[in-house]
């Protein structure tokens, strides 16, 4: 038996998982919108922040617990939802699930899985690390009642609603690929052939040689969503809603009149509109428009230990991680995710020490300082 690969960093879990994923669930994976320069941001502005450490504090004991709302985890490292897990490992969501509740660490389930909110739900009994469901708004608005209903009925504890997607945008590799869901796999939260099949129907019926996930969008999502749409999902969901996707302070402070219960900093992964900016440099102008009312959180371009560091300290609450559970789960399915998540945390425990800090209260904007921004 070959002996498995010793990783070091999130970085060779990427690697592992670019020599093994097939070109199809590789590029749908880490691709981003046209030129993925954003994508690249995302993780090199973490670059343009340096930390600012402490000394002679006692660090013998770290402590990274923290709640996210109201609910306690073991430190500020969640799972960000990403879709269709199958594609890289047999065990997909419900893999991702166990690990994070080996972690005790937040999971967001994309409704885009191929394993269904109940089996998700099923896979990991009696456990107490929250899970929260992220959501489109579908054009049928009685599927999209369902899903909230669902996942209420299954124990899921927040619904995180994806506001940055009325189209997709134009990611070069699906379209040269003309992506679809491999034959076995299906969209499993729908029953509806027309939600749950993303294939050569859709990919043949797209304008512009459109990938089939794009075209699925076009004739599912509803692109006439306005700031009373979320008003209307808190008032059919029994739990906090956030809202992911807010990458200004117009609209942070927009979220929170709307009565949103969280706000997640996210550009897509860099997957929506190329030159967005990177999370990280916008983290700051979101937090302080919000001003305490809710929680801030972020995805993007999150690598290192630093990096949560740095995001903590401009102001989140916690920081999700997208395309690392992917390689990490192709890797070696639920053991391999939860590889990855002691690594990261680790990292971040080691940060935490030589900054001076023995809690998550105790880093603070004076931890780090930003450089000078380059042009993109």
């Amino acid at each position: 038996m070959a002996a498995q690969p010793s990783f070091v960093s999130l970085d060779d879990f990427e690697k592992h998982a670019y020599a093994r994923l097939d070109r199809n669930a590789l590029d749908y994976y880490r691709s981003g919108a046209q030129d993925m320069i954003t994508v690249r941001e995302n993780q090199r502005a973490f670059d343009r922040i340096v930390v600012r450490p402490r000394v002679l504090r006692d660090v013998s004991t770290i402590d990274m617990q923290i709640t996210v709302q109201g609910q306690p985890i073991s430190s500020p490292i969640c799972i960000a939802p990403t879709a269709m897990q199958r594609m890289a490992h047999p065990e997909g969501e419900c893999a991702t699930a166990r690990a994070s509740v080996r972690k005790d660490t937040c999971m967001i389930l994309s409704s885009w899985s191929t394993t269904s909110i109940e089996d998700v739900a099923a896979s990991t009994p009696n456990s107490h690390a929250p899970k929260w469901l992220q959501l489109y708004i579908y054009k049928d608005r009685e599927a999209t009642k369902r899903l909230i209903e669902r996942a209420q009925d299954s124990g899921y504890t927040a619904i995180a609603l994806t506001v940055d997607t009325p189209f997709l945008g134009r990611r070069l590799a699906d379209i040269r690929n003309r992506f679809q869901l491999p034959p076995h796999l299906t969209m499993a939260n729908f029953s509806d052939q027309g939600k749950a099949q993303v294939g050569k129907a859709d990919a043949a019926s797209a304008a512009d040689n459109a990938s089939g996930l794009a075209a699925y969008v076009a004739s599912q999502i509803d692109p006439t969503l306005s700031w009373k749409h979320v008003q209307w999902v808190k008032s059919v969901a029994r739990i906090p809603v956030l809202v992911k996707g807010i990458l200004t302070a117009e609209d942070a402070r927009l979220a929170v009149d709307a009565g949103v219960d969280g706000i997640i900093v996210s550009n897509h992964g860099g997957r929506q509109i190329d030159t967005a900016p990177a999370t990280i440099d916008v983290l700051e102008e979101v937090c302080h428009a919000v001003a305490g009312r809710v929680e801030v959180y972020l995805d993007g371009g999150v690598r290192r230990g630093t990096d949560v560091f740095k995001a903590l300290a401009l102001g989140a609450t916690a920081v999700f991680l997208g395309r690392p559970v992917l390689w990490a789960l192709s890797y070696n399915g639920e053991d391999g995710v939860v590889e990855m998540l002691d690594m990261i945390n680790e990292e971040l425990r080691l940060t935490m020490a030589l900054a001076g800090c023995v809690n998550i209260s105790d880093i603070s904007r004076n931890h780090v300082r930003m450089l000078a921004q380059p042009r993109l």
